[in-house]
């Protein structure tokens, strides 16, 4: 069970988050009214703010005063919200926490206008989907100046954080989405598990490693990312960004659908590549690989045949391998905090790691 005090950590700093957001005066700029909507659509949707949350605990774990790394920690969230709605269009996801995602959202107000055909109103949804994005892009950096004090001398801090972000960051994220399309038609045989991994560390896992490196490296008012407290967090929060995903894939499969805002087996009609299937497939007979292959990936497969290859994947033990890996990523991740001192934020990273593989959304 999760300990109450890490849930109430976690819940006010998801608070500093958004009254950060609530104050900041750059949004009067964001017009016409669509636009405005379109960019709080998912901030405001009720996310578990994880990513700044790691990043508080990290300030804090080092010897930083967290609440010091607020633009910062809004800045990643911004960021990875930024990813969401262009991961969104690009998968052709119309539900994201149980709400339209915003091109959806968008073709549906279209609708409700004069002019707009419903070829027109897609077109109009992805385009302000695609437009919120870049805004929210460039909302991140800019909280990320707002870090910056002469009293301290870190603009050192600063401008390395923003380069290390728009440059390792996005196109590791870049780089892993890419991937990602590409493998959803390759062949399941041949897409190894080294390479499926190495998606979900680019798609998932950089964001979370810069989270803990941008907190160590702002706690300790340095911009050397091999400073031993530094590389010990952004070890830790690499291995458990990968550890989230993993979570995330059976969460995909097994998991409450009300819960989890999206239909449970989506991930098999899209072709997403997992490790749970690439685990099943190989222990699959023939005939079961036959049903995979027409079904993984086959937007017209029936509900039936997906629930068929649903369950398949459970019964082959591709879940179960998946949570070993989770679980293994996760021990390999709390080893790491060795380097650090001891203290209530490094219980607080050892509970939110716990709480990744535990969770259930």
């Amino acid at each position: 069970m999760t300990d109450n005090g890490f849930l109430n950590a976690l819940t006010e700093r998801r608070e500093w988050v958004l009254e950060y957001l609530a104050e900041d005066r750059r949004k009067r700029l964001f017009a016409p009214q669509d636009i405005h909507d379109a960019v709080h659509s998912y901030v405001m949707a009720g996310g578990k703010v994880l990513r700044p949350c790691v990043l508080y605990f990290s300030c804090g774990a080092v010897g930083g005063d967290e609440r010091m790394a607020t633009p910062a920690a809004v800045a990643v969230e911004l960021f990875h919200t930024w990813t969401l709605v262009h991961d969104d269009i690009i998968d052709r996801d119309v539900l994201r926490r149980g709400r339209p995602t915003v091109h959806e959202e968008f073709r549906l107000r279209a609708l409700d206008r004069p002019g707009y055909t419903g070829g027109e109103a897609q077109h109009y949804g992805v385009s302000i989907g695609i437009m919120t994005g870049e805004i929210q892009h460039g909302w991140a950096i800019s909280l990320f100046t707002d870090l910056y004090d002469p009293a301290k001398n870190n603009a050192d801090v600063v401008i390395a954080l923003i380069r290390r972000l728009e440059t390792e960051v996005l196109l590791a994220l870049v780089g892993g989405q890419t991937l990602d399309v590409q493998y959803s038609k390759a062949s399941i045989a041949d897409l190894s598990e080294s390479a499926i991994l190495d998606v979900l560390w680019r798609k998932t896992g950089a964001l979370y490693q810069f989270a803990g490196m941008a907190g160590a490296m702002i706690g300790l008012n340095t911009p050397d990312t091999a400073h031993p407290f530094v590389h010990a967090v952004s070890t830790f929060t690499s291995e458990c960004g990968i550890a989230f995903q993993l979570q995330d894939d059976i969460l995909g499969l097994i998991g409450d659908e009300a819960t989890l805002g999206k239909p449970v087996g989506s991930d098999i009609r899209e072709g997403k590549r997992t490790t749970i299937l690439s685990d099943a497939f190989h222990r699959a007979t023939e005939n079961q690989r036959l049903l995979m292959r027409n079904v993984v990936g086959n937007p017209s497969a029936s509900d039936g045949d997906v629930q068929k290859v649903r369950e398949l994947l459970i019964e082959l033990g591709g879940v179960e391998h998946t949570r070993r890996l989770a679980g293994q990523r996760i021990e390999h991740a709390m080893s790491s905090l060795d380097a650090l001192p001891s203290s209530i934020y490094k219980t607080r990273l050892e509970q939110w790691a716990e709480y990744l593989i535990g969770r259930s959304f």
